[in-house]
Protein backbone atom coordinates (compact mmCIF):
# COMPACT_ATOMS: atom_id res chain seq x y z
CA UNK A 1 0.00 0.00 0.00
CA UNK A 2 1.46 3.69 -0.68
CA UNK A 3 2.03 6.13 1.71
CA UNK A 4 -1.05 8.38 1.47
CA UNK A 5 0.65 11.41 2.92
CA UNK A 6 2.35 11.49 -0.34
CA UNK A 7 1.17 12.04 -3.93
CA UNK A 8 0.46 9.69 -5.58
CA UNK A 9 -2.99 7.83 -7.02
CA UNK A 10 -4.84 4.82 -5.43
CA UNK A 11 -5.79 1.56 -6.91
CA UNK A 12 -9.10 1.22 -8.39
CA UNK A 13 -11.74 -0.99 -7.42
CA UNK A 14 -14.95 -2.50 -8.14
CA UNK A 15 -16.85 -5.44 -8.79
CA UNK A 16 -18.64 -5.00 -12.21
CA UNK A 17 -16.77 -3.62 -14.72
CA UNK A 18 -13.79 -2.07 -14.97
CA UNK A 19 -11.34 -0.55 -18.15
CA UNK A 20 -8.32 1.38 -17.98
CA UNK A 21 -6.49 3.56 -20.84
CA UNK A 22 -4.47 6.37 -21.31
CA UNK A 23 -6.95 8.87 -21.76
CA UNK A 24 -9.68 9.51 -19.34
CA UNK A 25 -12.30 9.91 -22.08
CA UNK A 26 -11.53 6.54 -23.75
CA UNK A 27 -12.27 5.27 -20.14
CA UNK A 28 -15.31 6.81 -19.75
CA UNK A 29 -16.36 5.81 -23.40
CA UNK A 30 -15.40 2.13 -22.42
CA UNK A 31 -17.16 2.17 -18.61
CA UNK A 32 -20.71 3.88 -20.71
CA UNK A 33 -20.69 0.65 -23.37
CA UNK A 34 -20.02 -2.32 -20.62
CA UNK A 35 -23.09 -0.05 -18.92
CA UNK A 36 -24.98 0.09 -22.42
CA UNK A 37 -24.91 -4.13 -22.21
CA UNK A 38 -21.70 -4.46 -23.96
CA UNK A 39 -19.04 -6.54 -23.09
CA UNK A 40 -14.98 -5.91 -22.80
CA UNK A 41 -14.02 -6.31 -26.58
CA UNK A 42 -16.97 -3.82 -27.22
CA UNK A 43 -15.30 -1.39 -24.52
CA UNK A 44 -11.98 -2.21 -26.19
CA UNK A 45 -12.70 -1.05 -29.59
CA UNK A 46 -14.94 2.04 -28.70
CA UNK A 47 -12.14 3.17 -26.48
CA UNK A 48 -9.41 2.64 -29.32
CA UNK A 49 -11.31 4.85 -31.46
CA UNK A 50 -11.74 7.41 -28.99
CA UNK A 51 -8.01 7.47 -28.34
CA UNK A 52 -7.64 7.66 -32.02
CA UNK A 53 -9.00 11.07 -32.18
CA UNK A 54 -8.23 12.45 -28.42
CA UNK A 55 -4.99 10.86 -28.82
CA UNK A 56 -3.94 11.65 -32.00
CA UNK A 57 0.36 11.41 -31.89
CA UNK A 58 0.03 7.81 -30.11
CA UNK A 59 -2.89 5.99 -32.39
CA UNK A 60 -4.85 6.49 -35.56
CA UNK A 61 -7.21 4.10 -37.93
CA UNK A 62 -3.84 4.10 -39.97
CA UNK A 63 -2.13 2.08 -37.44
CA UNK A 64 -1.79 -1.25 -36.43
CA UNK A 65 -3.26 -3.49 -33.78
CA UNK A 66 -2.88 -6.62 -31.17
CA UNK A 67 -5.16 -8.31 -28.96
CA UNK A 68 -5.98 -11.07 -26.32
CA UNK A 69 -9.23 -11.76 -25.43
CA UNK A 70 -9.97 -14.13 -22.46
CA UNK A 71 -13.71 -15.32 -22.64
CA UNK A 72 -15.37 -15.74 -19.43
CA UNK A 73 -11.77 -14.82 -17.66
CA UNK A 74 -10.62 -18.74 -18.84
CA UNK A 75 -7.49 -19.82 -19.90
CA UNK A 76 -7.93 -20.67 -23.53
CA UNK A 77 -7.07 -17.24 -25.05
CA UNK A 78 -7.96 -15.81 -28.15
CA UNK A 79 -4.98 -13.79 -29.64
CA UNK A 80 -5.11 -11.63 -32.87
CA UNK A 81 -2.09 -10.17 -34.92
CA UNK A 82 -4.04 -6.79 -36.93
CA UNK A 83 -1.25 -5.72 -38.16
CA UNK A 84 -0.37 -4.52 -41.68
CA UNK A 85 2.03 -5.77 -44.43
CA UNK A 86 4.50 -4.42 -47.05
CA UNK A 87 2.86 -3.46 -50.24
CA UNK A 88 3.31 -6.43 -53.05
CA UNK A 89 5.74 -4.27 -54.90
CA UNK A 90 7.97 -3.86 -51.95
CA UNK A 91 10.70 -5.92 -52.69
CA UNK A 92 14.51 -5.72 -51.89
CA UNK A 93 15.82 -5.61 -55.72
CA UNK A 94 12.43 -2.35 -56.31
CA UNK A 95 13.49 -0.40 -53.27
CA UNK A 96 17.46 -0.58 -54.44
CA UNK A 97 15.83 0.04 -57.98
CA UNK A 98 14.47 3.61 -56.53
CA UNK A 99 17.51 4.06 -54.54
CA UNK A 100 16.35 3.69 -51.71
CA UNK A 101 19.31 2.83 -49.02
CA UNK A 102 17.34 3.54 -45.92
CA UNK A 103 13.72 3.43 -44.81
CA UNK A 104 12.93 6.35 -42.90
CA UNK A 105 9.86 7.98 -41.07
CA UNK A 106 8.25 10.63 -43.58
CA UNK A 107 9.22 8.19 -46.66
CA UNK A 108 6.28 6.51 -48.46
CA UNK A 109 8.04 3.03 -47.96
CA UNK A 110 7.72 3.29 -44.76
CA UNK A 111 4.09 3.04 -44.84
CA UNK A 112 2.44 -0.46 -44.59
CA UNK A 113 -1.18 -0.96 -45.11
CA UNK A 114 -3.11 -0.22 -42.02
CA UNK A 115 -4.39 -3.39 -40.17
CA UNK A 116 -5.91 -1.66 -37.36
CA UNK A 117 -9.70 -0.91 -39.04
CA UNK A 118 -9.49 -4.52 -40.18
CA UNK A 119 -9.13 -6.13 -36.42
CA UNK A 120 -11.64 -4.00 -34.98
CA UNK A 121 -14.64 -5.26 -37.66
CA UNK A 122 -13.29 -8.88 -37.45
CA UNK A 123 -12.86 -8.82 -33.39
CA UNK A 124 -16.52 -6.91 -33.11
CA UNK A 125 -18.31 -9.46 -35.39
CA UNK A 126 -16.62 -12.75 -33.74
CA UNK A 127 -16.45 -11.36 -30.08
CA UNK A 128 -18.63 -8.73 -29.63
CA UNK A 129 -22.33 -8.06 -29.03
CA UNK A 130 -22.76 -4.39 -29.61
CA UNK A 131 -23.30 -2.92 -33.40
CA UNK A 132 -19.58 -1.47 -34.54
CA UNK A 133 -21.74 1.77 -35.52
CA UNK A 134 -22.91 2.19 -31.87
CA UNK A 135 -19.40 1.73 -30.76
CA UNK A 136 -17.45 3.95 -33.27
CA UNK A 137 -20.37 7.15 -32.49
CA UNK A 138 -18.02 8.45 -28.98
CA UNK A 139 -15.23 8.98 -31.05
CA UNK A 140 -17.65 10.58 -34.08
CA UNK A 141 -18.87 12.93 -31.63
CA UNK A 142 -15.41 13.81 -30.16
CA UNK A 143 -14.06 14.61 -33.59
CA UNK A 144 -16.77 16.28 -35.04
CA UNK A 145 -17.85 18.10 -31.93
CA UNK A 146 -14.59 18.68 -30.15
CA UNK A 147 -12.56 17.38 -27.53
CA UNK A 148 -10.24 19.21 -25.41
CA UNK A 149 -6.33 18.83 -25.73
CA UNK A 150 -4.88 17.52 -22.68
CA UNK A 151 -1.44 17.89 -20.95
CA UNK A 152 0.54 14.82 -22.49
CA UNK A 153 -1.02 15.19 -25.91
CA UNK A 154 0.27 18.96 -25.53
CA UNK A 155 3.35 18.05 -24.28
CA UNK A 156 3.62 15.38 -27.12
CA UNK A 157 2.51 17.73 -29.48
CA UNK A 158 5.31 20.02 -28.64
CA UNK A 159 7.88 17.49 -29.22
CA UNK A 160 6.95 16.39 -32.34
CA UNK A 161 6.63 20.52 -33.98
CA UNK A 162 8.68 19.79 -36.48
CA UNK A 163 7.35 16.58 -37.77
CA UNK A 164 3.70 17.98 -38.02
CA UNK A 165 5.22 20.58 -40.15
CA UNK A 166 6.32 17.91 -42.57
CA UNK A 167 2.96 17.30 -44.03
CA UNK A 168 0.77 19.67 -45.09
CA UNK A 169 -2.45 18.07 -44.73
CA UNK A 170 -0.91 17.11 -41.19
CA UNK A 171 -0.52 20.66 -40.27
CA UNK A 172 -3.59 21.94 -41.18
CA UNK A 173 -5.03 19.75 -38.74
CA UNK A 174 -3.00 19.79 -35.30
CA UNK A 175 -1.98 23.00 -36.09
CA UNK A 176 -2.59 26.70 -35.33
CA UNK A 177 -0.79 28.90 -37.81
CA UNK A 178 2.09 26.80 -37.07
CA UNK A 179 2.10 26.50 -33.71
CA UNK A 180 1.08 23.95 -31.28
CA UNK A 181 -3.23 24.60 -29.69
CA UNK A 182 -2.46 25.69 -26.12
CA UNK A 183 -3.33 22.58 -23.27
CA UNK A 184 -6.84 22.55 -22.81
CA UNK A 185 -7.90 24.23 -26.49
CA UNK A 186 -10.72 22.51 -28.14
CA UNK A 187 -10.02 20.72 -31.17
CA UNK A 188 -11.83 19.13 -34.04
CA UNK A 189 -11.13 16.46 -37.06
CA UNK A 190 -14.55 16.39 -38.82
CA UNK A 191 -12.57 14.61 -41.62
CA UNK A 192 -11.78 11.93 -39.45
CA UNK A 193 -15.38 11.82 -37.91
CA UNK A 194 -17.30 11.57 -41.16
CA UNK A 195 -14.60 8.57 -41.81
CA UNK A 196 -15.05 6.64 -38.76
CA UNK A 197 -18.78 7.12 -39.14
CA UNK A 198 -18.41 5.39 -43.08
CA UNK A 199 -16.44 2.48 -41.62
CA UNK A 200 -19.54 2.01 -38.84
CA UNK A 201 -22.21 2.11 -41.50
CA UNK A 202 -20.08 0.31 -44.04
CA UNK A 203 -17.74 -2.13 -42.22
CA UNK A 204 -14.31 -3.04 -43.30
CA UNK A 205 -14.83 -2.51 -46.77
CA UNK A 206 -15.24 1.11 -46.39
CA UNK A 207 -11.48 1.70 -45.63
CA UNK A 208 -10.19 -1.12 -47.44
CA UNK A 209 -12.24 -1.51 -50.83
CA UNK A 210 -13.81 2.43 -50.55
CA UNK A 211 -13.14 5.97 -50.87
CA UNK A 212 -10.63 5.60 -47.82
CA UNK A 213 -9.04 2.81 -49.81
CA UNK A 214 -8.90 5.58 -52.81
CA UNK A 215 -8.04 8.44 -50.73
CA UNK A 216 -4.86 6.05 -48.76
CA UNK A 217 -3.78 5.12 -52.46
CA UNK A 218 -3.51 8.29 -54.18
CA UNK A 219 -1.70 9.94 -51.28
CA UNK A 220 0.98 7.13 -50.72
CA UNK A 221 1.60 6.99 -54.73
CA UNK A 222 1.51 10.78 -55.23
CA UNK A 223 4.79 10.66 -52.56
CA UNK A 224 6.41 7.56 -54.11
CA UNK A 225 4.85 4.63 -52.83
CA UNK A 226 4.34 1.21 -54.35
CA UNK A 227 0.87 0.59 -52.38
CA UNK A 228 -2.29 -0.24 -54.59
CA UNK A 229 -6.05 -1.04 -53.99
CA UNK A 230 -5.21 -4.50 -54.78
CA UNK A 231 -2.69 -4.22 -51.18
CA UNK A 232 -5.81 -2.55 -49.51
CA UNK A 233 -8.26 -4.81 -50.48
CA UNK A 234 -6.06 -8.20 -49.34
CA UNK A 235 -5.38 -6.88 -45.75
CA UNK A 236 -6.31 -9.21 -43.53
CA UNK A 237 -5.64 -9.95 -39.72
CA UNK A 238 -5.37 -13.55 -37.83
CA UNK A 239 -6.11 -14.90 -35.21
CA UNK A 240 -2.93 -16.40 -33.73
CA UNK A 241 -2.01 -19.21 -30.85
CA UNK A 242 -0.79 -17.49 -27.79
CA UNK A 243 2.49 -18.09 -26.22
CA UNK A 244 3.50 -18.70 -22.27
CA UNK A 245 6.14 -19.22 -19.72
CA UNK A 246 5.55 -19.76 -16.18
CA UNK A 247 7.05 -17.40 -13.87
CA UNK A 248 6.98 -18.41 -9.54
CA UNK A 249 3.51 -20.15 -10.58
CA UNK A 250 2.21 -17.57 -12.66
CA UNK A 251 1.48 -18.42 -16.64
CA UNK A 252 2.35 -15.09 -18.61
CA UNK A 253 0.79 -14.84 -22.14
CA UNK A 254 1.84 -13.10 -24.81
CA UNK A 255 1.01 -12.78 -28.78
CA UNK A 256 3.52 -14.74 -30.82
CA UNK A 257 5.99 -13.14 -33.50
CA UNK A 258 6.96 -10.78 -35.22
CA UNK A 259 6.11 -9.13 -31.89
CA UNK A 260 8.59 -8.68 -29.33
CA UNK A 261 6.12 -10.66 -26.76
CA UNK A 262 8.74 -13.90 -26.85
CA UNK A 263 11.70 -11.49 -25.48
CA UNK A 264 9.35 -10.34 -23.02
CA UNK A 265 9.08 -14.10 -21.94
CA UNK A 266 12.67 -14.49 -22.38
CA UNK A 267 13.72 -11.65 -19.83
CA UNK A 268 10.86 -13.03 -17.35
CA UNK A 269 12.62 -16.30 -17.80
CA UNK A 270 15.63 -15.14 -16.95
CA UNK A 271 14.33 -13.47 -13.99
CA UNK A 272 13.22 -16.53 -12.63
CA UNK A 273 16.52 -17.82 -12.27
CA UNK A 274 18.11 -14.63 -10.73
CA UNK A 275 18.38 -14.16 -7.07
CA UNK A 276 15.91 -11.26 -6.04
CA UNK A 277 18.36 -9.15 -3.96
CA UNK A 278 17.89 -6.11 -2.52
CA UNK A 279 15.11 -3.48 -2.84
CA UNK A 280 13.87 -2.52 -6.35
CA UNK A 281 16.35 0.33 -6.54
CA UNK A 282 19.14 -1.09 -5.27
CA UNK A 283 22.47 -1.41 -7.27
CA UNK A 284 22.19 -4.97 -7.73
CA UNK A 285 18.59 -5.22 -8.94
CA UNK A 286 18.93 -2.16 -11.49
CA UNK A 287 22.56 -3.62 -12.71
CA UNK A 288 20.81 -6.83 -13.09
CA UNK A 289 17.57 -5.64 -14.86
CA UNK A 290 20.03 -3.79 -17.25
CA UNK A 291 22.38 -6.10 -18.43
CA UNK A 292 19.21 -8.88 -18.95
CA UNK A 293 17.74 -6.18 -21.13
CA UNK A 294 20.95 -5.60 -23.11
CA UNK A 295 20.96 -9.76 -23.90
CA UNK A 296 17.20 -10.08 -24.35
CA UNK A 297 16.92 -7.35 -26.94
CA UNK A 298 19.77 -8.81 -28.90
CA UNK A 299 17.97 -11.72 -29.26
CA UNK A 300 15.41 -9.66 -30.50
CA UNK A 301 17.79 -8.34 -33.11
CA UNK A 302 19.30 -11.54 -34.25
CA UNK A 303 16.18 -13.75 -34.49
CA UNK A 304 12.62 -12.14 -35.01
CA UNK A 305 10.63 -11.48 -37.56
CA UNK A 306 7.42 -12.24 -39.95
CA UNK A 307 7.16 -15.97 -38.77
CA UNK A 308 4.84 -16.60 -41.91
CA UNK A 309 8.01 -15.71 -44.14
CA UNK A 310 10.76 -16.51 -41.97
CA UNK A 311 12.17 -19.59 -39.40
CA UNK A 312 11.79 -17.89 -35.89
CA UNK A 313 13.30 -20.24 -33.43
CA UNK A 314 10.50 -19.43 -30.83
CA UNK A 315 11.22 -22.35 -28.39
CA UNK A 316 14.49 -21.60 -28.96
CA UNK A 317 14.02 -18.12 -27.38
CA UNK A 318 11.74 -19.61 -24.32
CA UNK A 319 13.61 -22.54 -23.23
CA UNK A 320 14.92 -22.11 -19.74
CA UNK A 321 18.03 -23.37 -21.07
CA UNK A 322 18.77 -20.15 -23.15
CA UNK A 323 17.57 -18.03 -20.27
CA UNK A 324 20.15 -19.40 -17.85
CA UNK A 325 23.11 -18.96 -20.69
CA UNK A 326 22.13 -15.29 -21.17
CA UNK A 327 21.79 -15.03 -17.20
CA UNK A 328 25.39 -16.67 -16.63
CA UNK A 329 26.74 -14.07 -19.32
CA UNK A 330 26.04 -11.16 -16.72
CA UNK A 331 29.11 -10.01 -14.83
CA UNK A 332 27.74 -8.67 -11.35
CA UNK A 333 30.29 -6.23 -10.89
CA UNK A 334 30.26 -4.44 -14.09
CA UNK A 335 28.34 -3.58 -17.98
CA UNK A 336 29.07 -4.92 -20.75
CA UNK A 337 26.79 -4.51 -24.22
CA UNK A 338 26.38 -7.37 -26.31
CA UNK A 339 27.91 -6.63 -29.91
CA UNK A 340 24.82 -8.39 -31.98
CA UNK A 341 22.31 -5.74 -30.59
CA UNK A 342 21.47 -5.19 -34.32
CA UNK A 343 18.54 -4.26 -36.66
CA UNK A 344 16.27 -2.83 -33.48
CA UNK A 345 13.55 0.06 -34.55
CA UNK A 346 13.80 2.72 -32.04
CA UNK A 347 10.57 2.67 -28.99
CA UNK A 348 7.79 5.40 -30.14
CA UNK A 349 4.09 5.78 -28.92
CA UNK A 350 0.92 3.35 -28.76
CA UNK A 351 -1.91 3.35 -27.28
CA UNK A 352 -3.04 0.13 -24.46
CA UNK A 353 -6.36 -0.60 -23.16
CA UNK A 354 -7.25 -3.09 -20.73
CA UNK A 355 -11.41 -4.03 -19.98
CA UNK A 356 -12.74 -6.19 -18.00
CA UNK A 357 -16.67 -6.86 -17.88
CA UNK A 358 -19.56 -8.18 -15.34
CA UNK A 359 -18.99 -11.58 -16.99
CA UNK A 360 -15.18 -11.58 -16.16
CA UNK A 361 -14.41 -11.62 -20.04
CA UNK A 362 -11.34 -9.95 -20.24
CA UNK A 363 -9.29 -7.95 -22.95
CA UNK A 364 -6.22 -6.73 -23.32
CA UNK A 365 -5.95 -4.05 -26.90
CA UNK A 366 -2.98 -2.38 -28.30
CA UNK A 367 -3.36 0.34 -30.92
CA UNK A 368 -0.57 1.90 -32.38
CA UNK A 369 0.88 4.63 -35.77
CA UNK A 370 4.60 3.49 -34.09
CA UNK A 371 5.86 7.22 -33.95
CA UNK A 372 4.30 10.27 -32.94
CA UNK A 373 1.54 10.84 -36.06
CA UNK A 374 3.30 7.68 -37.42
CA UNK A 375 4.82 8.19 -41.26
CA UNK A 376 3.08 12.30 -40.76
CA UNK A 377 1.72 11.59 -44.34
CA UNK A 378 -1.60 12.39 -44.11
CA UNK A 379 -5.29 12.31 -46.35
CA UNK A 380 -6.66 15.42 -47.26
CA UNK A 381 -10.08 14.95 -46.85
CA UNK A 382 -10.89 12.14 -43.89
CA UNK A 383 -7.56 13.10 -42.58
CA UNK A 384 -6.09 9.87 -42.09
CA UNK A 385 -2.44 9.70 -40.48
CA UNK A 386 -0.54 6.60 -42.11
CA UNK A 387 1.80 4.24 -39.96
CA UNK A 388 5.62 4.57 -40.25
CA UNK A 389 5.33 0.91 -39.02
CA UNK A 390 7.43 -0.02 -42.27
CA UNK A 391 10.32 1.63 -40.82
CA UNK A 392 11.11 -1.61 -38.67
CA UNK A 393 12.35 -3.57 -41.51
CA UNK A 394 16.10 -3.85 -42.39
CA UNK A 395 17.23 -3.35 -45.50
CA UNK A 396 19.99 -6.33 -45.42
CA UNK A 397 19.32 -8.87 -47.50
CA UNK A 398 18.68 -12.63 -44.99
CA UNK A 399 17.63 -10.59 -42.09
CA UNK A 400 14.80 -12.03 -40.59
CA UNK A 401 13.53 -8.54 -40.75
CA UNK A 402 14.25 -7.53 -44.40
CA UNK A 403 11.66 -6.35 -46.44
CA UNK A 404 9.59 -8.48 -48.54
CA UNK A 405 6.44 -8.54 -50.62
CA UNK A 406 3.46 -8.75 -48.13
CA UNK A 407 5.69 -9.20 -45.27
CA UNK A 408 4.80 -7.67 -41.63
CA UNK A 409 7.23 -5.89 -39.96
CA UNK A 410 9.13 -6.60 -36.64
CA UNK A 411 6.70 -5.06 -34.18
CA UNK A 412 7.30 -3.67 -30.65
CA UNK A 413 3.48 -3.90 -29.46
CA UNK A 414 2.42 -6.75 -27.31
CA UNK A 415 -0.93 -6.96 -25.00
CA UNK A 416 -0.74 -9.42 -21.96
CA UNK A 417 -2.35 -11.47 -19.49
CA UNK A 418 -0.95 -13.24 -16.75
CA UNK A 419 -3.03 -16.43 -15.54
CA UNK A 420 -3.08 -18.38 -12.19
CA UNK A 421 -4.98 -21.70 -11.90
CA UNK A 422 -6.06 -22.07 -15.13
CA UNK A 423 -8.21 -18.62 -14.90
CA UNK A 424 -6.85 -14.93 -16.02
CA UNK A 425 -5.62 -13.45 -12.86
CA UNK A 426 -4.36 -10.50 -14.64
CA UNK A 427 -4.70 -7.66 -17.61
CA UNK A 428 -1.78 -5.43 -18.52
CA UNK A 429 0.13 -3.96 -20.94
CA UNK A 430 2.87 -1.23 -21.38
CA UNK A 431 2.99 1.36 -24.03
CA UNK A 432 6.60 2.88 -25.39
CA UNK A 433 7.49 0.86 -28.98
CA UNK A 434 10.84 -0.65 -27.75
CA UNK A 435 10.79 -0.29 -24.22
CA UNK A 436 7.48 -2.76 -23.93
CA UNK A 437 9.11 -5.99 -23.68
CA UNK A 438 11.32 -4.48 -20.13
CA UNK A 439 8.12 -2.45 -19.38
CA UNK A 440 6.59 -6.13 -18.89
CA UNK A 441 9.84 -7.35 -16.88
CA UNK A 442 9.42 -4.29 -14.60
CA UNK A 443 5.49 -4.34 -14.36
CA UNK A 444 5.51 -8.08 -13.58
CA UNK A 445 8.51 -8.32 -11.12
CA UNK A 446 7.23 -4.99 -9.34
CA UNK A 447 4.01 -6.69 -8.95
CA UNK A 448 4.82 -10.14 -7.97
CA UNK A 449 8.04 -10.02 -6.79
CA UNK A 450 7.97 -6.76 -4.71
CA UNK A 451 4.71 -7.19 -3.28
CA UNK A 452 3.74 -3.60 -5.05
CA UNK A 453 -0.54 -3.49 -5.86
CA UNK A 454 -1.15 -2.99 -9.82
CA UNK A 455 -0.74 1.20 -9.29
CA UNK A 456 2.35 1.05 -7.16
CA UNK A 457 3.92 -0.92 -10.05
CA UNK A 458 2.93 1.16 -12.88
CA UNK A 459 3.99 4.43 -10.73
CA UNK A 460 7.85 2.79 -9.87
CA UNK A 461 11.22 4.70 -11.88
CA UNK A 462 11.58 2.81 -14.78
CA UNK A 463 14.97 2.79 -17.04
CA UNK A 464 16.05 1.28 -20.28
CA UNK A 465 19.02 0.29 -22.20
CA UNK A 466 19.42 1.44 -25.80
CA UNK A 467 20.22 -0.84 -28.31
CA UNK A 468 21.93 0.87 -30.91
CA UNK A 469 24.39 2.60 -28.31
CA UNK A 470 24.51 0.83 -24.90
CA UNK A 471 23.40 4.27 -23.35
CA UNK A 472 20.43 3.98 -20.64
CA UNK A 473 17.35 5.76 -20.37
CA UNK A 474 16.93 6.93 -16.50
CA UNK A 475 14.00 7.96 -15.42
CA UNK A 476 14.78 11.15 -12.13
CA UNK A 477 13.26 9.47 -9.17
CA UNK A 478 16.23 7.05 -9.08
CA UNK A 479 18.81 8.06 -5.95
CA UNK A 480 21.83 9.77 -6.90
CA UNK A 481 24.09 7.82 -5.22
CA UNK A 482 22.86 4.31 -6.95
CA UNK A 483 23.66 6.47 -10.78
CA UNK A 484 27.05 7.27 -9.49
CA UNK A 485 27.59 3.27 -8.32
CA UNK A 486 26.08 2.70 -11.79
CA UNK A 487 28.12 4.64 -13.61
CA UNK A 488 31.07 3.40 -12.28
CA UNK A 489 29.94 -0.29 -13.02
CA UNK A 490 30.20 0.93 -16.74
CA UNK A 491 26.81 1.93 -17.62
CA UNK A 492 26.67 5.33 -19.53
CA UNK A 493 23.57 6.83 -18.15
CA UNK A 494 21.72 9.46 -19.52
CA UNK A 495 18.16 11.10 -17.73
CA UNK A 496 15.12 10.43 -19.36
CA UNK A 497 14.09 13.66 -21.63
CA UNK A 498 10.02 12.41 -21.41
CA UNK A 499 8.59 9.72 -19.27
CA UNK A 500 9.43 5.96 -20.29
CA UNK A 501 6.57 4.37 -21.64
CA UNK A 502 2.67 4.08 -20.16
CA UNK A 503 0.90 0.92 -18.61
CA UNK A 504 -2.29 0.31 -17.46
CA UNK A 505 -3.33 -3.08 -15.71
CA UNK A 506 -6.79 -4.68 -14.44
CA UNK A 507 -6.47 -7.51 -11.68
CA UNK A 508 -9.10 -10.25 -11.22
CA UNK A 509 -9.69 -11.47 -7.72
CA UNK A 510 -11.68 -14.57 -8.21
CA UNK A 511 -12.68 -15.40 -4.74
CA UNK A 512 -13.79 -11.71 -4.26
CA UNK A 513 -15.03 -10.81 -7.04
CA UNK A 514 -13.40 -7.62 -7.02
CA UNK A 515 -11.26 -5.62 -9.90
CA UNK A 516 -8.92 -3.73 -9.24
CA UNK A 517 -7.10 -1.11 -11.77
CA UNK A 518 -4.62 0.94 -11.98
CA UNK A 519 -3.50 3.30 -15.02
CA UNK A 520 -0.02 5.34 -15.58
CA UNK A 521 0.60 8.64 -14.18
CA UNK A 522 2.69 9.44 -17.31
CA UNK A 523 -0.05 9.73 -19.38
CA UNK A 524 -3.37 11.73 -18.68
CA UNK A 525 -5.82 8.13 -18.36
CA UNK A 526 -6.99 6.78 -16.02
CA UNK A 527 -9.19 3.30 -14.50
CA UNK A 528 -12.55 3.16 -13.98
CA UNK A 529 -15.12 0.68 -12.28
CA UNK A 530 -18.44 0.33 -11.33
Amino acid sequence: MRNLELPGRSPVVATNGMAATSHTLATQTAIEVLKAGGNAMDGAIAACAVQCVVEPGSTGIGGDCFALYAPNGGSNVVGYNGSGRAPAAASLEKLKSLGVEKLVRTSAHSVIVPGAVDAWCQLNKDHGRMPLADLLQPAVDYARNGYPIGQRVHHDMSKNLEHLKSDDNLARIFLKNGKVPDFGTIHHQKGLADALELIGREGRNAFYEGVLAREMVETLQAKGGLHTLEDFANAKGDYVTPITSDYRGHTIVECPPQGQGVIALLLMNMMEKAEIAGDFLSVERIHLELEACRRGYASRGIYLGDADQVEVPVDGLLSKDYAAQLLADIDPSKSKHPEDALYLPEHKDTVYISVVDKDRNACSFINTLFWGWGSGITTSKHGIVLTNRGEGFVLDEGHPNCIAPNKRPLHTIIPAMMQKDGKTVLSFGVMGGEYQAMGHLQFLTRYIDYGMDVQEAQDAPRWMVDPFTGEVEMEAAVPEAVLEKLRKMGHKIEMAKSPVGGSQAIRIDWETGVLTGGSDPRKDGCAIGY
